[in-house]
């Protein structure tokens, strides 16, 4: 997990991961997905200096899903050599046919929490601390295994205006009138409470997507739990209905990829000064993590009480958001920045090949 720490140690675009949670989504005892999935992890030396790594995953709750026996491939890191990248490969994909996998994958993770997606534009953007970054030359070398386009995700970086645009307040005001929803802020309910309500609606909204399996009650304490930290009264809105149900939510925090970088991902012994000094200190811009509202309200104009709630960030001095990944084809996703100015400064990509 710190190889990619060292390859990148001169790049100015990369962000580390945080290392020990790296480490321990490895970890069967530590990581619920081990319940129905496992995993191997795969590094190339040369003369003794690690110069790659790549890791496999036989997701058969995934496979079940979409009826398929598929390879996945992650945490793909490598030197621009042929040789290194063959055996890296090799070695994953050897992995997937003994069991039985007819196609690899990825880079995808256990669940959509994960990282995922291999950078196939932006590399002169600095990357968030939740996405991977990667050289242009990974591109090629993807492409010369045999590996073409599954799917993309693209990212945008979304300026926040001073006041709401007029339709969305008045959206928001009659959708929530007539609707009987409210707002719900830090403090009215206990945030595990608020946690919990989000990754159940986050379950109900993302199954549809691609590659998107519900997660099980372990997997959303384990997210709970990694959340939290995150969790801040200024970026987050969480709306609910007259029945106590939450039927939509966004959770933001301000940028910590300045902060990832200092510490290099790791925490301790000081590492985490420079996050707490990123959560609570001056900050111009939000890394926008998730957003959803309930499957049957999508097209009642619900996200735009979303829209009107999380724009509260610009009073504290909040000027630009980013976004995460969002799958080329969610139209409905990013219909929500059509009334922003923003920009479409990223894209990356699921490759896949046959085994």
């Amino acid at each position: 997990m710190e190889f990619p720490v060292k390859l990148y140690r001169d790049c100015p675009y990369y962000v580390p991961d945080i290392l020990a949670s790296q480490v321990e989504d490895m970890m069967p005892e530590k990581n619920p997905a081990f319940e129905y999935a496992e995993a191997a992890c795969f590094s190339a030396f040369r003369d003794g200096k690690q110069v790659g790594r790549i890791a496999a995953i036989h997701n058969r709750r995934a496979n079940e899903k979409f009826g398929k026996n598929y390879l996945t491939v992650t945490h793909i890191d490598f030197i621009d050599d042929d040789e290194v990248v063959d055996a890296l490969f090799d070695a994953a994909e050897a992995w997937g046919r003994v069991r039985g996998c007819t196609h690899s994958h990825g880079p995808l993770g256990f669940s959509d929490m994960d990282r995922e997606g291999m950078l196939v534009e932006g590399f002169d953007r600095l990357s968030l601390f939740i996405t991977y970054y990667n050289h242009p030359y990974y591109v090629k070398q993807m492409e010369r295994r045999g590996y073409g386009k599954e799917i993309d995700w693209i990212e945008m970086r979304v300026e926040i205006p001073e006041q709401i645009p007029e339709r969305i307040g008045r959206i928001a005001d009659w959708v929530r009138d007539r609707m009987h929803l409210r707002v719900v802020n830090l403090g009215e309910k206990p945030v595990r409470t608020l946690a919990k309500d989000m990754f159940k609606l986050w379950n109900d909204t993302y199954r549809v997507l691609f590659g998107v399996v519900p997660m099980t009650e372990k997997q959303v304490r384990k997210y709970v739990n990694e959340f939290l930290p995150l969790i801040d009264r200024r970026t987050t809105a969480f709306v609910y209905n007259d029945k106590d149900e939450m039927v939509a939510f966004g959770i933001a925090c301000p940028a910590l990829e300045e902060a990832q970088r200092k510490n290099g991902g790791k925490m301790f012994p000081f590492g985490w000064i420079p996050m707490l000094k990123a959560l609570k200190g001056k900050n111009d811009t939000i890394d926008l993590l998730l957003i959803a509202v309930r499957p049957d309200l999508q097209a009642a104009g619900v996200n735009a009480v979303i829209m009107r709630e999380m724009h509260k960030v610009y009073r504290y001095g909040f000027r630009y958001a980013e976004t995460g990944p969002m799958l080329e084809t969610n139209e409905k996703v990013h219909a929500l920045w059509k009334y922003f100015p923003h920009e479409q400064h990223k894209r990356r990509r699921c490759w896949v090949k046959e085994l």
